[in-house]
């Protein structure tokens, strides 16, 4: 069955809201510097894009909550920072190689791993060529109930997912994360390949 996550936003079962960025981006942040079109897809209200922008890159999250896009323009978005409400698993046209930078926190562990393919596709297709994909995956999750978000993934899992369409760059567990994730996560950085 599909999550609900409007619902979940309208209850307030927003577990995953941690009221600032993820520890790894501020980290990754603190050494390199993400500029041009930025494309944060599950934005949430916004922590993590506000704190991309706060760089100088334009950065569009989007997400597929209504509740979650209108908490975060709550947060009085600078001029380069903007939220549209949109499906990553399906996304609309103009989305499509628009973005020099996509990145990952906490919506590929939130879908169901049989849509796993699809985020890839959305990847592929949302980033210039050459253009540079920063993940945050969570590949051992603490799952509260069986077959509920997050779910967990292998290492060979994402070799097998991007490796075709992508370039690994860096492959690293961070050195900082939100309680209860240190150690169970892993960034990546990839970049599109330029052709075949």
């Amino acid at each position: 069955m599909p999550v609900d996550w409007e619902g979940r936003y309208r209850r307030g079962e927003t577990r995953w809201e941690k009221g600032a960025p993820a520890p790894p981006l501020v980290e990754f942040l603190s050494r390199h510097r993400m500029s041009g079109e930025v494309l944060v897809p599950g934005c949430g209200t916004g922590h993590d894009v506000r704190a991309i922008a706060a760089g100088g890159a334009s950065v569009l999250g989007i997400d597929i909550a209504p509740s979650a896009i209108r908490l975060a323009r709550e947060h009085r978005p600078a001029g380069n920072e903007r939220y549209a409400l949109a499906d990553f698993l399906k996304p609309p046209e103009e989305l499509a190689g628009g973005f020099d930078w996509l990145f990952e926190h906490t919506l590929f562990c939130a879908i169901d791993p049989d849509r796993r393919h699809d985020y890839a596709a959305s990847a592929t297709t949302s980033l210039k060529p050459g253009g540079l994909f920063l993940a945050i995956f969570y590949l051992d999750p603490t799952d509260p109930e069986p077959g509920e978000p997050p779910f967990p993934v292998t290492t060979e899992e994402l070799d097998d997912l991007f490796g075709k369409d992508f370039d690994l760059l860096e492959d690293w567990t961070p050195r900082t994360a939100h309680p209860g994730r240190e150690g169970r996560e892993r960034v990546r950085l990839m970049r599109l390949k330029l052709g075949p």
